[in-house]
Formats: C-alpha cells, structure tokens, sequence
C-alpha cells in the first residue's frame, strides 16, 4: 500500500485523480475553466519558445556574441542535456511533491538567469542559460496538459489531453513568426528579455491558479538518486557527441568517441542496478519486451521524420540565403497547419482512431518528402507551402495519440510502469528532434561533397560554355577591378560558389528522398504488424463455426 503524504480529501467519483501527482477533477465555473485553458497554452508555451527562439537565430546570435559554430552547437545540445535530464525524475517528483514546485522552482531559475544573461552576454552565461531553460521546459508541457484538462468536464479529457500535449508543437512557428520584429527593436538583447518576461508571467500564472489539489504519495527511494546519477551524465555525454560532432566530424576527433565510450559505461552500470532492484525507478524486463521495443522505435522514427521540417526544407532555404524575414510567410502556414492537425486530431480523437491517426502522420511525412523531392536553387518559401503544411498536420496530429497508446500499454503491466513510460517517451521525442538534424546534415554534407566534385570536374575552362559562363563573372568586376587576372579569378571564385550552391541543392533532394523512403519503409512496417495483430488476435479467438462448440438445438 502507498504512504500517503498529505490528507485525501472526499471526493465524488467523477473528481478523483486518474493517478497519483494528477490533479483531481472538480467542477470549475465558466471563466475559471477560461482561465485554466490560457495558462495551459502559457506555460506550454513558455517550455519551448525559448529553445525555438535560439534555434531560429542561432547564426545572428553566434555573430553577435563572436562564437564558433562549436561553440553554437553547445547552446542547443546543453538545453537537450538538462531537458532530458530533468524528465528522468519529473514523474516520481509529481507524485511525491506536486508539479508546480518544480515548475515554480524551473521557471524562477530561468527567467532569473535570463536576466542575468542581459547584465553579461558571454559564453558560460549563454550555456547556463540554456542549461535553465530544458531544466524549466521538462515540467512545462505536462503541467500545460494538466491545466488544460481542467478547462473542460471530465468526458472531454482525452480531447483536451490531445490539445494540452500538442501545444509544444506551436513554439517553434511561433518564434520564426517574432524573431524578426524582436531583433530590430534591440539585437540579440530582446529575445533574452522576451524569454525572462515570458518565464516570469508563466510563474505568476501558476502561483495564482493554481490546480485542484492530487494524491501526493511516497515514491522516492535512494537507489533513485544512484540512477538518477548514472543516466544523467551518460545521456549528457550522448547529446555531447550528437551535437559538435558535425562540427568536429565524427571519425577525426578522439574525445568524441570517449564520450561515447564513457556514455554506455554508465548506461550499462545504470541497467545492472534497476535490473536487481526489487521496486525499480525503470522497469528494464517490460524494455525488453517486443512490443515496448517495437513503441520506442515508433515513437523515435516519427519524431525523426519531422526533421524534414527542421533540417530539410528551412536548411536549404537558409543555405540559397533566407533569412527569417524570408521565411515569415511560411512559418505562418507551418502554424495554421501545427494547429490544423491539433484540432483534426482533438475532434476524432477516440480508442478507435489513435493508430489510424499515427498512420496518417507517416503517410502525410511521406507526400511532404515526394513534394519537396526534385528542388532546384529557384525555388523560394512560397513553393514549400504545400509541402511543409502537410508536415505540420502530421505534427499536430501524432503526439496525442502516441501519448495514449503508451500509457495504455504501460498501465495493462502496473502503475509503476508509468515512470519508465515517461521516461522512454521524452527521451525518444528529445532525442529523435535532436538526433534527426545531427545525421540529416551528416547525410547532406557527404552527399554535398559528392556532387561538388562531380561539378568541379566538368568545369574545364576549354569548354566554350564554361568559358562563357567564366566571361559573364568577370564582367560583374569590370568597374571595380583593372587587371584581367584579378577579374579572371574572381569570376572563377564565383562560379566555384555557383558550383557548390548547386551541389548543395542536390544533396537536400537526397535528404528528401532519404525521409521519404524511411516514411514508406516505416508505413509498410506498422501495416504489418497491425495485419499480424489482427491475424493472431482472429486466430486466438473461439472458433464459432466449430460444430463441437455449438450448443444443441
């Protein structure tokens, strides 16, 4: 039997919380349930437009500060460490002391760091500062759907989870759409500031309505902690390897692969002690069950898929040179699609129509990698539109569904399953995000250098288009530059560029055709497997037409 920690108060039937460090269900008047829905959308704001507003301006904010494109990548790969750090325990620390401390203590931090940031604009405060903000971002988006539960009646909860768990989903639109406007007011200075006023408004929100009061129950144990001790640095060192390694490159820097090294080290040590505890914090047989390892695969290929988003098409219109005033327009459609495909998936939302919903993810994923296929450096924003609001469709739509089919598997093995549920899906959908542009630029950079090649080796300056090509650079120069060799090798330094832009565009068009093909092998894979679960499911069942079964008229 669990220790109860605080009084249980008593409540109808229809009030009590689904689990412990849930909130309870009372019935809320109109304009209290109003309330409820925008501090949900603030505080799920608020855990992801911070990261979202860097990632838009990573290269303004590396300018600005004088930063390497290393130490760039150190910004993004440190709010990862400390996000999936912070989801290791989140569950088990709701269910013991409540989700608005840590909630309160997350954002207090951050939008005090966020502040401090403005005062010194270095590096190490840079770092600190992201480290704050994946470490405030960890309990935002569940205490977002937990708020954003209590804005309807108890029959609407699974709609309202759907919407409370895709909020997430609108930060990163969101921040193209303000960056803009946010940097010609004051530099880099006033997305700091917006990021410390949001904290502190989402601060205030949950201090003054605060939810209904939950079952608050002993849970912690001191082999927690050991876990807790060995998982963070071995995840850390993982995202330490994913992120500078493009930079560094994978196969030529020594200290990456002891990273990694040191990482399953930990992993491995990690696994031994939750493997022998009698009441373990990660329940290590059910990962080893097909159908948990058949889920996290799942729910990391979807997540992956995505990037073709965040990679594919905004990388390569950054690479023929837009910027975010370029890509406000279709930002704005990535935005009407993300809340589309909330709104699709909130209204049909239902037992029936969670796997169906997923499929139709994929299969969106896979239309938006065929449209985007066959690119050349005369495309522009405008000519994404089609293709990226299907992606953003599929964005909104999944993570509700794949929420609830998780959660339903790991209830049919025990409560105690929840933790390990939560676990597997916030570092499949963290890592998934993050992993899927670090192997996708990797893909691309090899693939660039490929086609550069092949390009450079045909430019022969005998050949008469090449000359004449040649001919038309040089003549850019004429009225800057007198002497014929200096012309000669700027036009050819020109076209060298020219040569690579397009080796560039080619190597998209195969990171497009890579993600759709992983969107059709992935499809036909889950088809399978649904066709064999209804085939074994038929199989096991009584046979009706069996004569001997049938009673005597």
């Amino acid at each position: 039997m669990p220790t109860y920690l605080k009084p249980t108060p008593e409540w109808e039937e229809h009030e009590k919380p689904t689990l412990p460090g849930s909130a309870s269900m009372p019935w809320h008047p109109p304009w209290r349930r109003v309330a409820y829905a925008l501090v949900a959308l603030l505080v799920g704001l608020t855990g992801g437009l911070g990261n979202a507003l860097l990632s838009a301006n990573l290269p303004t904010i590396q300018g600005e500060l004088g930063l390497t494109p290393s130490e760039g990548a150190w910004l993004t790969a440190s709010y990862v460490m400390s996000n999936v750090t912070a989801n290791l325990l989140i569950y088990k620390f709701r269910q013991q002391y409540g989700m608005r401390l840590f909630t309160e203590i997350g954002l207090g931090v951050y939008a005090l760091l966020s502040l401090a940031h403005l005062l010194v604009g270095s590096f190490p405060s840079t770092v600190l500062l992201r480290l704050a903000s994946g470490f405030a971002a960890a309990p935002c988006t569940t205490l977002g759907t937990l708020y954003m539960l209590q804005a309807l009646p108890r029959p609407y909860t699974g709609k309202m989870l759907v919407v409370g768990v895709a909020i997430g989903q609108l930060a990163t639109p969101l921040a193209w759409l303000l960056s803009p406007a946010l940097l010609d007011l004051g530099q880099w200075h006033n997305l700091y500031l917006f990021e410390a006023g949001l904290a502190l408004c989402a601060f205030a929100a949950v201090v003054v309505l605060k939810l209904p009061p939950g079952i608050h129950i002993k849970v912690f144990e001191p082999l927690d902690f050991l876990t807790f001790a060995l998982l963070a640095p071995a995840t850390a060192m993982v995202i330490a390897v994913l992120s500078p390694g493009y930079a560094h490159w994978w196969f030529d820097t020594p200290w990456l692969g002891w990273l990694l090294a040191g990482a399953v080290a930990l992993f491995t040590l990690a696994w031994l002690v939750e493997h022998n505890r009698a009441r373990p914090l990660l329940q290590t047989r059910w990962l080893l069950e097909g159908p948990t390892i058949r889920f996290i695969i799942g729910a990391f290929l979807i997540r992956f898929l995505t990037s073709e988003q965040t990679f594919g098409a905004v990388g390569l219109m950054r690479t023929l040179g837009m910027g975010p005033d370029q890509l406000q327009p279709l930002f704005g459609v990535i935005l009407i699609g993300t809340l589309a495909g909330i709104a699709l998936s909130a209204f049909s939302f239902g037992p029936r129509t969670l796997i169906p919903q997923i499929l139709i993810a994929i299969v969106l994923f896979g239309c938006a990698a065929a449209l985007d296929y066959d690119r050349t450096s005369l495309d522009r924003p405008q000519d994404f539109f089609l293709s990226q609001f299907l992606v953003a469709v599929g964005a909104g739509m999944f993570m509700g569904p794949l929420l609830l089919l998780g959660i339903m598997q790991a209830i049919k093995k025990g409560p105690d399953h929840i933790v390990t549920f939560m676990v597997i899906l916030s570092m499949s959908q963290t890592l998934g995000g993050f992993m899927g542009p670090a192997l996708l630029s990797t893909y691309q950079l090899h693939r660039e250098h490929v086609y550069s090649a092949q390009i450079v080796s045909r430019l022969n300056p005998a050949d008469p288009a090449v000359a004449q090509r040649i001919r038309q650079q040089q003549q850019l120069y004429a009225a800057a530059t007198a002497d014929p060799v200096l012309r000669s090798a700027q036009g050819m330094a020109q076209l060298s560029q020219a040569a690579r832009r397009e080796a560039n565009v080619r190597a998209y068009n195969d990171v497009f055709a890579l993600c759709g093909l992983l969107a059709l092998l992935f499809l036909s894979w889950s088809l399978l497997l649904m066709l064999k679960g209804a085939y074994l499911k038929k199989r096991s069942a009584p046979a009706d037409t069996d004569p001997a079964t049938k009673p005597s008229s």
